[in-house]
């Protein structure tokens, strides 16, 4: 594509950042060129998010109806399955699927708390809660 034909359709992201992609100049060289987004790419990006946010919003229900820990809000949130969980924070999967439940995650010691707590980037009594309602971050709110 020319660089004058690389799209700039606003997506998400609605500041003055871009993203790099390669167009070919005049002079038929390829260059790097700044782009606001390819609206194919930013519905592709908003039906991702939707379903991000969905998990999220469900796994949030359970946690505020007593079926889950905030551990799963937290898990769907930041687009985690027990196998990675379990991996970055360096335990069993067995026991990342027990702390999903509410008396498991309840009595987790500090540390295994913290581990998981290290892996959100959050604090320790942060993993603790969850809000009140899911923020969606799909675009259309």
């Amino acid at each position: 594509m020319k660089i004058d034909d690389v799209p700039q359709d606003r997506g998400m992201i609605n500041d003055h950042r871009q993203e790099v992609c390669y167009a070919v100049d005049d002079e038929g060289r390829y260059v790097m060129a700044g782009s606001a987004g390819w609206e194919p790419k930013n519905i592709a990006n908003r039906q991702a998010w939707d379903l991000i946010d969905t998990a999220a919003q469900k796994a949030l229900e359970r946690v505020h109806a007593g079926k889950a820990s905030p551990l799963a809000y937290h898990m769907a949130n930041h687009q985690m399955s027990v196998g990675l969980l379990s991996k970055y924070a360096g335990t069993n999967r067995l026991k990342v699927w027990l702390h999903l439940k509410p008396g498991p995650f309840a009595r987790m010691t500090p540390e295994v708390l913290q581990r998981y707590a290290d892996v959100f980037g959050m604090p320790a009594s942060e993993l603790k809660s969850v809000p009140d309602a899911h923020v969606s971050r799909s675009g259309k709110d």
